[in-house]
């Protein structure tokens, strides 16, 4: 059963699950859509054409599907899209689409975002995601599954960041990040200082491809010749790894951005 706190304000035209808890002070725009169980705790701002999954919990002063921070924007029907089982904590934002990227904006499924944490227009986020308290992420970047982003950290627009990727705290992400791998400021600027291993454990990796994986990010940021020489040293010394063989993947692909490399590569 829908349980809607006399003190908010839900439009008519709002499509509602079933079970879904709505707090006092809460406004929910004609568009939005929430799915079975969602938690709207109190004062929460819901807008534009915004769809949030099953059982997610969204606490107080988070605004969510309000137009996007992007100049160029003009009254386009992009969307955001929020999976399930995901906690939004307070202050968070983010923002749909827009037509100068792909019109929609899109968040996985179990994530969490702490505290004032903001996901800007255009991106995309996998699942498992964790941003901690005031993680910001600049438009248009692809974040993948189970990344942890720590507490102050930026992401310029336009980065990618690889599965089970860590960004230290305080970090200014401005070249993409492998995944696997981990990321922490030195004089202002994230570089890579190693994998995720920690956060490979956790997640369950063998300790055969952990023990591959470094040897194979040894080889790929050595000294010796240029970044895409070692790739295609790399994959042929790893014919058959698949998870070395996502990382180079994901250098080959290239992006917007360069890639973030150890200290004085």
């Amino acid at each position: 059963m829908t349980n809607i706190h006399p003190m908010a304000f839900v439009d008519a035209a709002a499509k509602l699950g079933e079970n879904v808890v709505i707090g006092p002070f809460c406004t929910v725009g004609p568009d939005v859509v929430l799915g079975d169980g969602v938690k709207l705790i109190s004062h929460v701002a819901l807008a534009g054409r915004t769809t949030i999954g099953p059982r997610t919990r969204v606490f107080p002063f988070a605004s969510l599907g309000h137009e996007p921070q992007d100049l160029k924007y003009k009254g386009e029907l992009s969307t955001l899209a929020i999976g399930a089982d995901c906690v939004i904590r307070e202050g968070v934002t983010m923002n749909p689409g827009t037509e100068g990227g792909i019109m929609s904006t899109i968040v996985g499924n179990k994530c969490v975002f702490l505290a004032n944490a903001h996901v800007a227009h255009d991106c995309r986020i996998g699942n498992g995601v964790i941003f901690s308290n005031n993680v910001l992420l600049a438009g248009h970047c692809t974040v993948g599954d189970y990344v942890i982003i720590g507490g102050g950290s930026a992401v310029h627009q336009f980065v990618r960041i690889g599965d089970h990727a860590f960004i230290g705290a305080m970090s200014g992400v401005g070249s993409d990040i492998i995944p696997y791998g981990m990321a922490a400021t030195q004089q202002r600027a994230a570089t890579l200082s190693g994998l995720n291993i920690i956060g490979l454990k956790r997640r369950g990796f063998s300790r055969d491809d952990i023990h591959e994986l470094r040897r194979a990010y040894r080889l790929l940021f050595a000294n010796e010749g240029t970044l895409k020489e070692r790739v295609e040293d790399v994959a042929a010394e790893f014919e058959s790894h698949p998870l070395i063989h996502e990382i180079l993947q994901f250098i080959r692909d290239g992006g917007d951005r360069s890639i973030c490399v150890p200290a004085g590569e």
